[in-house]
């Protein structure tokens, strides 16, 4: 079994970018194949969507959080509050880490020794996927800094990225 790290902008998206995530981790489940990803919105709520309606969780699921789970569901809120996401968003990216807990809550890792929800977690829980798969597919969106962090960990490990770039107009 092979598992793939699915990575990608969790701020800007469009249809064009949902669906080559979702034929691309539909194809990898379809194989018997695996997807690590990392709990955000956008690309990573994609990924983890097909893997919950199509694929065997509890065997082809890795959710790679960058802090514990708790303390995650309340920062999303608070950046509710503050207005970076909606509150819908908080909603829908809760509720999915939450049904991956129900199904299979050794399929979440959330123990890296980071605190709080900041680039350094972040980008520390980009470097635990990229060393745990065996193939990076990056949905590289406006050049997004985090997945750009995702292919040069993987270049520099050695493992092979396959990178899509894509350039969404922001209103």
């Amino acid at each position: 079994m092979k598992w793939y790290a699915i990575s990608g902008s969790w701020r800007i998206t469009n249809d064009e970018v949902k669906r080559d995530v979702e034929r691309t981790v539909e194809k990898i489940i379809l194989a018997g194949d695996g997807i690590i990803t990392g709990g955000a919105l956008g690309i990573d709520y994609f990924a983890t969507n097909v893997v919950l309606k199509k694929g065997d969780s509890r065997r082809q699921l890795k959710l790679y959080l960058p802090i514990k789970l708790e303390n995650l569901c309340k920062h999303f809120f608070k950046r509710a509050e503050e207005g970076v996401i909606t509150r819908e968003q908080a909603e829908m990216v809760t509720s999915q880490w939450r049904e991956v807990e129900r199904i299979c809550g050794d399929c979440i890792s959330d123990e890296w020794g980071y605190t709080e929800a900041n680039i350094e977690s972040y980008y520390g829980r980009n470097t635990r996927i990229v060393e745990d798969c065996d193939v990076l597919y990056a949905f590289h969106v406006n050049d997004s800094k985090g997945t750009q962090d995702a292919i040069d960990k993987a270049k520099e490990l050695g493992k092979e990225a396959r990178v899509k770039k894509y350039y969404v107009e922001v209103n």
